[in-house]
């Protein structure tokens, strides 16, 4: 990984604020737990709870020699004391995740506000010796980190992220279902994505994550465009991921209509989100990054504490 890259995703300002929070499940996880988290698990300090697949920077004090014997391939032990809370990033990296083509300076796109954003909660959460994963999907599962509390990780997240630039539809079906087979054991669900896709389908993939009784957080990445429809010349709009789509238009004279559908697609999310007790905040690439997460971290804990 670049020095260019970790500084881009690790911003000092938005890490030293959130520093000071946490980031809690709402309901009960699973793992030990030694203070910070509630867990089913009573009496054990230090208990093997399954093995992954060694990744460079694990500590090799980890390794399953036995198993290595084995299989001739390196796996790593992992503990409930490790694995208090374990997180899985969940990241859009479809095409409409690039807007906008070309954005100012002081500008990201949606994808760099998304990814900065995950780069952010994996170095509070490991930092707060949780576990935490990625996953890159589109309309298939990209790519997809372990869960680990290494601090190592932090590096082989950033530079996964960095391999990968948006391309591709967005379809929440089947990554989400193709993931829900690969997560063994209860844990918090982070979507970043801006959800441009079936409300429905969403809604349905949401359901399944609530069956297997996972705590769930939507993060709503929008360009402050999307929310504005700021456009006053004639304007040529292009798909981003259906690239044959090209509509020539006077923007003024949809503004309204525009504005309203963007409205009630806004609110079919939300409701989605707060029927079925799933936390939701949507985040806009013009908020400032350490107040923008400072805010929704907040309100989460604020929201647990209530419920306490």
């Amino acid at each position: 990984m670049t020095t260019n890259a970790h500084a881009k995703y690790f911003q000092p300002d938005v890490l030293s604020r959130l520093s000071k929070l946490e980031l809690r499940a709402c309901r009960v996880v699973d793992g030990f737990v030694s203070g910070m988290h509630k867990s089913p698990y009573k009496g054990f300090s230090v208990e093997f709870a399954s093995h992954r697949p060694y990744v460079p920077g694990d500590d090799i004090r980890h390794i399953d020699w036995r198993v290595y014997a084995k299989a001739d391939r390196f796996f790593i032990k992992e503990y409930e004391e490790e694995t208090n809370m374990r997180v899985h990033v969940l990241l859009d990296c479809s095409g409409s995740m690039a807007y906008p083509e070309q954005p100012l300076p002081s500008r990201m796109t949606k994808w760099d506000y998304a990814a900065t954003v995950a780069a952010s909660l994996a170095h509070l959460l490991v930092h707060q010796q949780d576990g935490v994963g990625l996953t890159l999907f589109d309309d298939t599962v990209r790519t997809k980190l372990p869960v680990s509390s290494n601090p190592g990780s932090l590096h082989r997240l950033v530079q996964c992220i960095e391999d990968h630039a948006p391309r591709g539809s967005t379809e929440l079906t089947i990554p989400f279902q193709q993931l829900l087979s690969s997560i063994p054991r209860r844990g918090l669900v982070v979507i970043l994505s801006d959800l441009l896709t079936d409300i429905e389908a969403f809604t349905q993939s949401l359901q399944r994550f609530r069956h297997h009784e996972h705590d769930i957080l939507v993060l709503h990445i929008l360009d402050q465009d999307e929310i504005d429809f700021p456009f006053t010349d004639r304007t040529l709009f292009e798909g981003m991921e259906e690239l044959d789509v090209e509509i020539l238009t006077d923007p003024q004279s949809l503004r309204a209509s525009y504005l309203a559908a963007f409205q009630s697609f806004v609110s079919q999310v939300r409701s989605a989100c707060l029927d079925r007790g799933i936390g939701y905040a949507m985040l806009s690439t013009a908020d400032a990054l350490d107040v923008a997460l400072t805010a929704c971290l907040s309100s989460r804990m604020r929201r647990r504490r209530s419920r306490a």
